[in-house]
């Protein structure tokens, strides 16, 4: 009996492009891709200012990143075009530098980044971020915690402040035009890590009863639609705890700086990073040690993902939906978030360690799955973040060369800031994290 032929193998990305090439191109022409200014929201509602941005800032040139770690794949003309952001409006203001060279002597000495970085982790050093932004997001995202949502008590304050969320969000949107926009993002992170915190972690979370909280709390950002004897109480229950008051308030905020197609891709990534929530939160409730594989899939539902996928919308533009939805940049942000959420695993290591209960990370599950020492399994997690990074950067490149749409490369470097910026915030707090004695 003759075997049934093989369906041919899925195209690569580039040959993909040869395909969808003017498609995209013409998508983004009909969509009139804006790299100029903020895309509204719903009408009627209240936008952002627009930021005076140009095509040629927009492409503007920096030189590429520090050369890699030894054995890493060599970047690609594509890749020279995407890591030269970040570019437009602001990115003078926060006196960026080249990624590869040198920073000016920062003022004062206190400002320097504290901290040193995982040995032998791939990454790419970026400048401190502005102090005075930094100081400006920080009073706006403390006011916001504290007069609008009550998100804390006050014997919280310290792990607040200490969490140094207006210096993350600098440093991870280096483009945003405005400290509206990186508002945007900062209340988004507040709540979020609020979610975490009180559902799953730290101030009495719990795997138990997980899911529902998460589901009402997911309302906050995706609305019920139900009758109007009932809709009251739902509406009430939108201020019922810390978390879906910082949700719902968040989100109010991001709806009106963003396209209805913005909104609803970052609820589609919050329902993923609550699924992951939940699968973490089974393996709790077992007592059990997932397999290698099946802890990186999980850490690619519960990851950073809903970060840089709203860098766009924090940038003051907009990358089509049809754009943002194709398989390669899909995969490129995947890789992303996997990347700078191993990053976490690895720089939250030994305070995890030190918490009560016995947590997860890509080091303890390796140890426990591959019978290998502490100090083995996390220079073996290294090399897997390093992959994830390389992948990233290579898919990066591929996808810049398929589809050369001005916004395209736009969002591409976006991305990468963020990947960049959340190394370096994870490297520098040092108030969070200080590294196991491996070296």
């Amino acid at each position: 009996m003759t075997a049934p032929e093989l369906p041919p193998p899925r195209s690569s990305l580039p040959e993909a492009a040869s395909r969808f090439g003017a498609h995209l191109l013409a998508s983004a022409a009909a969509h009139a891709l804006d790299v100029e200014g903020v895309t509204g929201g719903p009408p009627g509602t209240p936008s952002l200012p627009a930021p005076p941005v140009t095509s040629a800032s927009v492409l503007a040139a920096r030189p590429l990143p520090a050369a890699p770690a030894a054995g890493a794949p060599a970047p690609s003309a594509g890749l020279e075009r995407i890591l030269r952001g970040p570019s437009g409006l602001g990115t003078a203001g926060l006196h960026l530098f080249p990624r590869d060279e040198p920073q000016a002597p920062p003022s004062p000495p206190a400002a320097a980044a504290e901290g040193r970085p995982v040995p032998g982790l791939y990454h790419h050093t970026v400048p401190e971020p502005d102090p005075g932004l930094v100081e400006e997001v920080s009073r706006r995202i403390k006011a916001w915690a504290l007069d609008e949502v009550s998100l804390y008590p006050e014997d919280w304050e310290e792990q607040f402040d200490g969490f140094s969320v207006g210096r993350y969000m600098v440093g991870c949107h280096p483009d945003a035009p405005t400290v509206d926009h990186l508002m945007l993002a900062t209340r988004l992170m507040v709540a979020e890590n609020a979610v975490d915190d009180c559902y799953c972690e730290d101030h009495g979370g719990s795997p138990v009863g997980l899911g529902e909280r998460l589901l009402l709390a997911h309302t906050a950002l995706d609305p019920l639609y139900t009758t109007e004897e009932y809709r009251p109480q739902w509406a009430e229950s939108l201020h019922a705890d810390a978390p879906r008051r910082a949700y719902r308030s968040a989100m109010e905020y991001f709806v009106r700086a963003a396209s209805a197609s913005q909104a609803d891709r970052f609820r589609h990534d919050m329902a993923r990073l609550h699924m992951g929530y939940l699968a973490e939160a089974a393996w709790a409730q077992l007592d059990h040690v997932p397999e290698v594989w099946e802890y990186l899939a999980m850490r690619q539902f519960n990851n950073f993902r809903p970060c840089p996928t709203i860098t766009d919308t924090v940038g003051g533009y907009e990358l089509p939906a049809d754009l943002h939805a194709q398989a390669g940049m899909q995969k490129v942000i995947a890789l992303a978030g996997n990347a700078t959420t191993i990053v976490n695993d690895l720089y939250s290591y030994t305070k995890e360690l030190d918490a009560p209960g016995h947590h997860l990370n890509l080091p303890v599950v390796i140890a426990e799955r591959e019978g290998l020492s502490e100090r083995d399994a996390y220079l073996k997690s290294i090399e897997v973040h390093n992959d994830l990074m390389h992948d990233f950067e290579r898919e990066a490149a591929a996808l810049a060369e398929a589809c050369p749409a001005p916004g395209v490369h736009r969002f591409l470097r976006g991305v990468a800031a963020w990947v960049d910026g959340n190394h370096h915030w994870h490297q520098s707090n040092t108030y969070r994290y200080t590294l196991p004695d491996f070296w």
